[in-house]
């Protein structure tokens, strides 16, 4: 299966905003040994500063501070821009990870985000204040998750699109 890359904003441009970043799911996996078993974490973090920029990143380790620092690091390097509309997106789209579907629909002033969890994290640090969402499929959270940042980078605003087919709407 080839890896999907999104459009990174340089770190530069990054570094310089205020980031916020959440943590969506900690999991904790288990390896049987001789002694017993013995425990490690993994997290997944959405990074976004509320203003068209958002990033997820996964981080494992043996303890829960250090795979939450792990995925905020994670996180930051793959930062990408987002559409939006004012405060909805430009029209609706639908992101696909392996069995996970979401649907995101834009929706009137006053609405808010009508989401699951994961989606629901991830849209807010976009900067994404009146939305409507339906997960179809996998509710694993980091399908959904990816599934939803698929969504995200096919976003495209009325003057993109005019650029691409070469004509103006006037």
């Amino acid at each position: 299966m080839v890896k999907k890359q999104y459009p990174v904003v340089p770190i530069e441009e990054a570094l310089g905003t205020e980031i916020e970043d959440d943590v969506i799911e900690i999991n904790r996996s288990a390896t049987v040994v001789k002694g017993g078993r013995r425990f490690s974490f993994s997290a997944l973090s959405v990074i976004g500063n509320r203003n068209g920029l958002v990033g997820i990143g996964y981080g494992k380790a043996k303890e829960v501070p250090s795979a939450v620092e792990k995925s905020v690091k994670d996180g930051r390097k793959r930062l990408m821009r987002v559409t939006r509309a004012g405060h909805t997106i430009p029209h609706s789209v639908e992101g696909v990870f392996c069995a996970s579907r979401v649907r995101l629909i834009p929706a009137a002033p006053g609405t808010g985000v009508i989401a699951g969890k994961a989606v629901r994290k991830v849209v807010e640090l976009a900067g994404i204040t009146d939305i409507l969402t339906k997960n179809y499929g996998s509710t694993n959270a980091l399908n959904v998750v990816k599934a939803t940042m698929d969504a995200l980078s096919q976003l495209r605003d009325k003057e993109h699109v005019q650029k691409l087919r070469g004509v103006s709407v006037e």
